[in-house]
């Protein structure tokens, strides 16, 4: 479903990647490894096009809204991400750009592990184009923060959603 903030100047903000295809089960290199699941652990590619023109920096948020805590699981939280940046190769860290503390309780990314029997759960790849260049954050401000101020300076976003399940 599109939003207005997909939706810019005429053309559409778009988050893409060669590995994580849009609601398709995430590659096992996507998954965590540990808590009883063996996966590769690594970011996947992405690249984004067509940010609005006053754009100033970007933020990438990776959550699991079907997690059972309240405001579902973070996975991978990247802020200050400069606006000459539009791609980040799997498993890299984007240069000067600050990565903060996930559920996991350590910045960077951490793929799906979602609880066994549980179901299947969407991993929303959110890129954020803001009006700033830089939040005020640090590596442990709390996700639902980062998210909410992310959100507060968002002036277009798209999202890609990786599927996983544990049985």
């Amino acid at each position: 479903m599109s939003s207005a903030l997909d939706k810019v100047e005429g053309n559409i903000f778009k988050l893409n990647s060669q590995e994580l295809k849009n609601n398709e089960t995430l590659p096992n290199s996507q998954v965590y490894n540990g808590y009883g699941c063996k996966g590769g652990n690594v970011s996947p590619d992405l690249s984004w096009i067509n940010a609005p023109k006053n754009t100033k920096s970007f933020a990438l948020i990776c959550h699991d809204p079907d997690a059972p805590k309240e405001n579902g699981w973070y996975h991978w939280l990247v802020v200050n991400i400069p606006i000459s940046v539009n791609s980040v190769k799997k498993g890299a860290k984007i240069d000067n750009s600050l990565e903060t503390i996930t559920d996991f309780n350590t910045p960077g990314y951490n793929g799906a592990c979602p609880p066994k029997n549980y179901g299947i759960h969407h991993y929303n790849f959110t890129i954020y184009a803001l009006d700033v260049e830089k939040i005020d954050v640090n590596e442990n401000t709390a996700p639902i923060e980062v998210e909410r101020i992310v959100k507060s300076h968002a002036i277009a976003k798209s999202t890609l959603t990786g599927l996983f399940e544990r049985k």
